[in-house]
């Protein structure tokens, strides 16, 4: 063999080591043919990962209870809002939530992935020099647990059991970062996303034994974003200036700032495509550092 032929070949024996190529790779995030189910997707968070989908090319069964702002999400969407179907459900009803399952696949013919986007916190359950830890009412933190984790617990069940019938599927939960590391005032929150945390990676390992390891679960922790639910916390009602608690958050965030809910969508598509597909039972901080920072 000569030496352009030897050189040929050792060029193509090094291409064929290569496992991707950049076309495979963009690939990966193209959810064209893919169907998502989201809960609370309506929600800050939840409405950027919708639009975020939509534009990868996936149909979204946004589920929620407020239709309303779900049908306003779609009219931002423009022409692309035709990829958002949209569903009432109230993920604290076991009936209903199987039966929205049902209705998702037979409307959109299949599904590939459920998003548990329904979460979050109330006043009534968070402690303040007026409400005391002692005085926290019971139905508040029973609300706080039921919405988190119930919330996720009870989709899971219901378009789990789908993708358990089909072989395989992807179940991305959205816990948070105070699940690792409990933060002051808020008890019931912190305790419920750090059960959201634990079921995730219990699920995981069940789907993938007991029915298919074509079945992943994962979550992401975001850190501190502005949200309709800890706004109260983190910014004056009267002034709109960032409270004590506030600039005590920024201050032990390496990056410095709040995130932005696009910051999440990294994490979300990587989790939901074929570039994870070893990846099961994780739970990923997307908190600009504030869960690996000491305080000094």
């Amino acid at each position: 063999m000569g030496k352009t032929e030897a050189a040929g070949s050792e060029q193509k024996q090094g291409c064929g080591q290569c496992v991707f190529d950049l076309a495979e790779l963009t690939k990966m995030y193209d959810f064209s043919g893919k169907t998502v189910a989201i809960t609370g997707g309506s929600g800050v968070l939840g409405g950027e990962i919708v639009c975020a989908l939509v534009g990868c090319g996936a149909h979204v069964a946004s589920l929620d209870v407020n239709i309303d702002a779900s049908k306003a999400l779609v009219e931002r969407m423009g022409e692309r809002g035709k990829q958002i179907s949209l569903f009432k459900c109230d993920v604290l009803d076991r009936e209903n939530i199987f039966r929205t399952a049902q209705e998702v696949v037979g409307r959109l013919g299949k599904l590939d992935c459920l998003i548990n986007g329904a979460g979050g916190n109330k006043p009534q359950a968070t402690t303040s020099a007026e409400l005391k830890f002692f005085d926290l009412p019971p139905d508040a933190i029973r609300w706080v647990f039921d919405l988190n984790v119930l919330g996720t617990i009870l989709p899971s069940q219901a378009f789990g059991k789908v993708m358990a019938e089909q072989g395989y599927g992807n179940i991305l939960n959205i816990s948070s970062m105070n699940s690792f590391r409990p933060l002051t005032r808020i008890p019931a929150y912190s305790a419920a996303k750090a059960a959201v945390s634990n079921f995730t990676q219990w699920l995981a390992v069940h789907m993938a034994q007991e029915y298919s390891p074509k079945i992943r679960v994962n979550a992401i922790a975001p850190g501190f974003f502005l949200t309709n639910q800890n706004r109260f916390l983190m910014t004056d009602k009267e002034t709109g200036e960032w409270t004590p608690r506030g600039k005590t958050v920024i201050g032990h965030t390496p990056m410095g700032r709040l995130g932005d809910p696009k910051d999440l969508l990294g994490g979300v598509l990587w989790l939901l495509s074929p570039a994870s597909d070893f990846v099961t039972g994780v739970v990923i901080p997307i908190d600009g550092g504030f869960s690996a920072f000491s305080g000094v």
